[in-house]
């Protein structure tokens, strides 16, 4: 059984989306309260730390304790497990589980998980060596995803540790520069994982200091991405990486947050509300012209678009059309109508399977997480209903990497 949603062109039309969009999201957050991991997981990425932001959304948007009774049980899971991980990266690790704890604390009045979060960034610091916290040196498990957390509940002066490195690590190319964020030759170029996640960081930080040569060092890297562009003048794509990294596994292009224009955007709307330099703008336009023309949301072909979710899917793309406000509606609506097709619908509540064409059978379980599971998908469906109704479009808690939403 599947919700579905009015895809025709008008005011009324677009109110049932949204409807229909936050009647999935409800039951989405239904469905998260009652899932159970045997192995807990508390990472931002697949875990307990969006599972709470999700949950803080749901609060938010419908006003309902119930959820927030759901957050606060498990920020309080996630502050007992802060002593034990190891990990400090942002989707990985402790920075990550911070973000969840802060907003708990800011949003709910959680002491307690207030002071995890402390604990949290404290651990963060001392795991320091003075460059970096392991081997990958990007936004997922790196550097630039740290910094961000950091920035993001407050630690200015950890922030500014985290990116600095990237000063004197940067490789001149003849677009700009970029790094190697992974051992091996290959340069990544995107968010996730490569050149643009690190500008964001270098970028967010260097405005939150004052600091130029982190912004000059952060348009350099943006230069070198945007130089490798392969579909201008009117799109905007470039490769996963050069030279391609795993091609037996990784398709060279991909249209979502993680690794192509749909994230691609996100940085290029930091660095245009930072500059004020219209290019950036053209640019965003550009990346969307890309992403409306991919053929997304269709399964086109196998490993195209079998994701819905946050960081590589439909969802990713949502938040996309959501920013772009009157100029995405009809898009968003079409994505919208797409989730609710793939929803799985029943007395647990609501949830999305992803596919994986390389194994059969190719369905997988259900997520709970925010990059391929319920919990991303519930932040941008509940943004979405409120853009139909003309409410504050704002997030619960702004994602570490996304500009702030804006009317």
């Amino acid at each position: 059984m599947s919700i579905w949603c009015d895809g025709r062109v008008g005011v009324d039309g677009y109110r049932r989306s949204g409807e229909a969009a936050e009647e999935l999201a409800a039951g989405a957050l239904d469905w998260l309260i009652g899932s159970a991991r045997v192995e807990p997981d508390h990472t931002l990425y697949s875990g307990g730390a969006g599972v709470v932001l999700a949950l803080l959304e749901g609060q938010h948007h419908f006003q309902d304790d119930r959820y927030g009774d759901a957050a606060l049980r498990g920020a309080a899971g996630l502050a007992a497990a802060v002593d034990h991980e190891e990990n400090c990266s942002l989707y990985f690790g402790l920075a990550g589980m911070a973000v969840a704890l802060r907003a708990a604390h800011r949003l709910l009045g959680d002491e307690a998980a207030g002071r995890a979060a402390d604990r949290a960034m404290d651990l963060v610091r001392t795991r320091f060596d003075g460059r970096r916290w392991g081997e990958m040196f990007e936004l997922l498990f790196g550097n630039a995803g740290i910094a961000l957390g950091a920035l993001h509940v407050g630690d200015l002066e950890l922030a500014v540790h985290a990116v600095e490195p990237y000063l004197d690590e940067a490789d001149p190319t003849p677009g700009g520069v970029n790094w190697a964020v992974r051992p091996g030759p290959a340069r990544s170029h995107h968010i996730a994982h490569g050149t643009l996640g690190i500008v964001y960081a270098l970028a967010a930080v260097g405005a939150a200091a004052g600091r130029d040569d982190l912004m000059d060092l952060a348009l350099a890297g943006a230069a070198d991405v945007v130089a490798r562009d392969e579909a201008g003048p009117d799109g905007f794509l470039v490769p996963h990486s050069d030279p391609p990294h795993r091609p037996e596994l990784i398709e060279r292009y991909s249209y979502g947050w993680c690794n192509g224009p749909a994230g691609d955007a996100q940085v290029f709307r930091l660095l245009g509300a930072l500059t004020g330099d219209a290019a950036w703008a053209a640019l965003v336009d550009r990346c969307w012209h890309t992403v409306t023309h991919s053929g997304l949301p269709r399964r086109v072909r196998p490993g195209f678009w079998d994701n819905n979710g946050r960081c590589c899917g439909t969802a990713g793309v949502l938040a996309l059309a959501c920013d772009r406000h009157e100029a995405g509606a009809h898009f968003a609506q079409v994505l919208v109508g797409d989730l609710g097709e793939r929803a799985t619908v029943d007395a647990d509540g609501v949830r999305w399977s992803n596919y994986e064409h390389r194994v059969a059978p190719g369905t997988l379980a259900p997520e709970v997480g925010w990059a391929m599971g319920n919990a991303g998908i519930v932040r941008e469906l509940l943004r979405f209903a409120r853009t139909t109704t003309g409410a504050d479009p704002a997030y619960a808690v702004q994602w570490p990497d996304q500009p702030a939403a804006a009317r």
